[in-house]
């Protein structure tokens, strides 16, 4: 097992404002935006004129979301706050502000909360994104971070889950299932040893949101999106329910990696599988009318895209065999409570 962090001095040491002021260094990306940031009962911001506000929050839960034995705390930091932004480019915005609450056991070190703080400083520079905020308390239980982020969109090319609509191309970027087959990968205990575990691996500790991509297909117009983060399956399902239609896709046509076959078949496991129910790729499903399909190609996405399926009448997602056999595609990606 690889030893990712090592306790050191403990955070009681220095307290809630101490830590305060030692994070709030370089967390201003984008300083027209904002007036005021970190050191005031509240941040104060400068919306962009005649453009919609976002605003997303996603939590991360020790031993839920994420094992510490299995990411260092650059790498959680960065993906707590991938996973934010990546709700943003859903919907065809630009992210710009990040509040961050953190619930600390007492005895971390200084060392994990600067590591931390340096994983999301590099993402939110990456982006332009301003962390302007947050809260830091105790915790009894293990570690807990919040982050809400603050996001901007043009009215014109806000892109919602409800509007797909029949005779619509369904379509994925990148590849699918790398996520969900790199955690697969990190529970076996010679994972290093193998040439394609590293590329899946990366792509589960350190996902990366498709921001470039959302914003080129809404002004390209496409007709719905959302972004995987609990498998195919369930954001497939999502997208039908809430456009008020059915979506029929090929599993001929889902976007699987070599890594992820290599991968597949050393674990045991359906490289299709991990694309489905897997989860946490990040990549965004989309729907476009067949004659946009064309503006795709010329668009600057700053990733692939694979067309996968078609709107249709009815409800729900079938998925069609090679020799034409469908089955219903159940939402069977991750869910909390069930």
């Amino acid at each position: 097992m690889v030893v990712f962090w090592q306790m050191d001095e403990a955070l009681k040491e220095i307290g809630e404002f101490g830590l305060i002021d030692r994070i709030k260094e370089d967390t201003i990306n984008d300083a027209a935006t904002v007036v005021q940031g970190i050191g005031d009962d509240a941040a104060i911001l400068l919306p962009t004129i005649r453009h919609l506000q976002l605003l997303s929050t996603d939590m991360l839960v020790e031993n839920v979301h994420f094992d510490l034995t299995t990411t260092t705390p650059w790498q959680l930091g960065y993906k707590a706050i991938a996973v934010n932004i990546s709700d943003i480019a859903a919907m065809g915005g630009i992210p710009r502000h990040i509040v961050i609450s953190l619930a600390l056991p007492k005895d971390f070190g200084f060392d994990f909360v600067d590591n931390l703080y340096q994983g999301m400083k590099e993402i939110c520079r990456e982006f332009k994104v301003n962390i302007v905020g947050g809260d830091t308390v105790s915790s009894p239980h293990g570690l807990i971070i919040n982050v809400a982020v603050v996001g901007e969109v043009e009215p014109a090319c806000l892109t919602k889950r409800s509007g797909a609509r029949p005779g619509d191309i369904v379509a994925v970027t990148g590849f699918l299932g790398n996520s969900g087959g790199g955690l697969a990968v990190l529970s076996q205990a010679d994972w290093e040893e193998q040439g394609f575990a590293w590329s899946l691996v990366t792509r589960h500790l350190t996902p990366r949101p498709q921001v470039q991509a959302g914003q080129a297909l809404a002004r390209i117009g496409v007709s719905s999106m959302n972004d995987i983060s609990d498998g195919l399956s369930s954001e497939a399902n999502e997208l039908a329910a809430a456009s008020k239609v059915g979506i029929r896709l090929y599993k001929k046509a889902i976007p699987l990696s070599e890594d992820l076959l290599r991968a597949a078949d050393w674990l045991g496991k359906s490289a299709l599988d991990y694309a489905l129910y897997g989860g946490e790729d990040y990549q965004l499903i989309f729907t476009v009318s067949p004659e946009k399909v064309g503006r795709l190609n010329k668009a600057n996405l700053g990733v692939c895209f694979s067309n996968i399926g078609e709107v249709i009448e009815g409800s729900g997602v079938v998925l069609v065999d090679a020799d034409g056999a469908e089955e219903k595609l159940e939402p069977k990606g991750y869910n909390h409570f069930r």
